[in-house]
């Protein structure tokens, strides 16, 4: 069996739970399957580069997008399915798919109806991106979602799309790479006091991952708890500068709020994370959130908003705490997290307790082996689908 993958991410380029689901997901099927792999950007070990088309360097973003797409198609040709990693990959592999007669499977990682806040970053890119991903999941062979709310998400933004071809196959994490570690070097070189305890956020700057809201709860936090933010990439100037100007408002109030601006290198993370007290994941839409189960594969409990999959990772009272997310009562919400946050640093026992469950669950649940085989299965199942319908034995 030969798949073609195609993703707008690849080491080192990964920004997002995308990147780190598609970095993961290929080394565990090429144990099993031949696999290539076609990704944006400038020559990357183990896959086939594309760069922007040199007469699409001044085009909207989403244009750009489309160019490299039209570049890949031609070479699926050896690939039995096309399987595609968010909208940015999808056209390739629906216009693949009909290009060589062969399936097109689609993970499904988010959902342009849900990001409304992604014109923004788009402006009319954002109608662009929005007709291409419907498109492609229309006329998918599978698509798989990374967690039941999002194949619910799935069904209830594209109510056309068969409900028989949506399959859930979690996210996964990798617990023997990321574990609990002792070291503290990495927190030193960023000035981050290891005794103090901390209130930990990792994320790009997107209106998704809710960091505003954490900032305002932030300022109902004891004053002993430091913020630690692991926060880049935003997805405009505009809300760069406006994460920027309220954590400066915070740092007037209170001590030991760290701003980490740059992606951490995995080591480096990987200490942060497992010294953290909590760790708090504010989002307003999310899948399933990979960075929930690296928290938790480092022992760290989670608090949470209660949106997407995030419940299906993170259980309530025994990992962690959910907070209900209220869009019409966001003060409400905010508080919700403060609190939170506020009686796990109070009880390190609990703490611990959450903590340890936490690492259990994610060990035992969240594998990449299961996650391949799973995959493997769909695609074994849509070339045998195609097989039937064309008549070939």
């Amino acid at each position: 069996m030969k798949i073609s993958i195609v993703t707008k991410e690849w080491p080192p380029d990964i920004y997002g739970g995308a990147g780190v689901h598609v970095e993961h997901l290929v080394a565990e099927l090429r144990k099993l399957i031949e696999v290539d792999v076609h990704a944006f950007g400038a020559e990357k070990d183990g896959a086939i580069t594309y760069e922007t088309p040199v007469e699409l360097a001044g085009a909207n973003a989403a244009v750009q997008t489309l160019g490299v797409n039209l570049d890949m198609v031609g070479d699926f040709s050896q690939a039995q399915v096309v399987h595609s990693h968010t909208w940015y990959a999808n056209m390739a592999g629906h216009i693949g798919s009909m290009l060589h007669g062969i399936p097109h499977v689609l993970t499904a990682h988010s959902l342009e109806p849900r990001r409304p806040w992604k014109a923004e970053q788009l402006a009319g890119g954002y109608r662009i991106s929005s007709w291409a991903e419907r498109t492609a999941y229309l006329a998918a062979d599978a698509i798989i979602a990374v967690s039941n709310g999002m194949r619910n998400d799935i069904l209830e933004c594209y109510p056309d799309v068969d409900p028989a071809k949506v399959h859930v196959v979690y996210n996964g994490i990798d617990t023997k790479a990321i574990e609990r570690v002792t070291d503290t070097s990495a927190l030193v070189k960023h000035g981050i006091d290891p005794d103090r305890p901390y209130v930990l956020f990792v994320g790009r700057i997107t209106r998704q991952k809710g960091i505003m809201h954490l900032l305002r709860a932030a300022e109902q936090l004891p004053s002993d708890i430091a913020l630690v933010l692991c926060a880049s990439s935003p997805d405009t100037p505009e809300l760069g500068q406006e994460v920027s100007d309220q954590i400066e408002k915070l740092s007037a109030t209170r001590t030991a709020v760290h701003w980490l601006k740059e992606q951490l290198p995995r080591p480096e993370l990987v200490q942060v994370l497992s010294h953290a007290t909590v760790f708090a994941c504010p989002s307003i839409y999310e899948p399933l959130g990979i960075v929930n189960l690296e928290a938790m594969a480092c022992e760290v409990p989670v608090v949470a908003s209660d949106v997407g999959g995030i419940p299906e990772v993170v259980v309530d009272g025994i990992t962690g705490t959910l907070v209900h997310y209220d869009e019409h009562d966001t003060t409400a919400f905010e508080a919700g997290i403060a609190k939170a946050l506020s009686l796990v640093v109070a009880d390190p026992e609990l703490a611990q307790r959450m903590g340890q469950a936490g690492r259990q669950r994610a060990v035992e649940e969240f594998g990449w082996d299961r996650i391949a085989q799973e995959t493997i299965a769909i695609y074994q199942k849509v070339i045998s689908d195609g097989q039937a319908s064309s008549g070939t034995p």
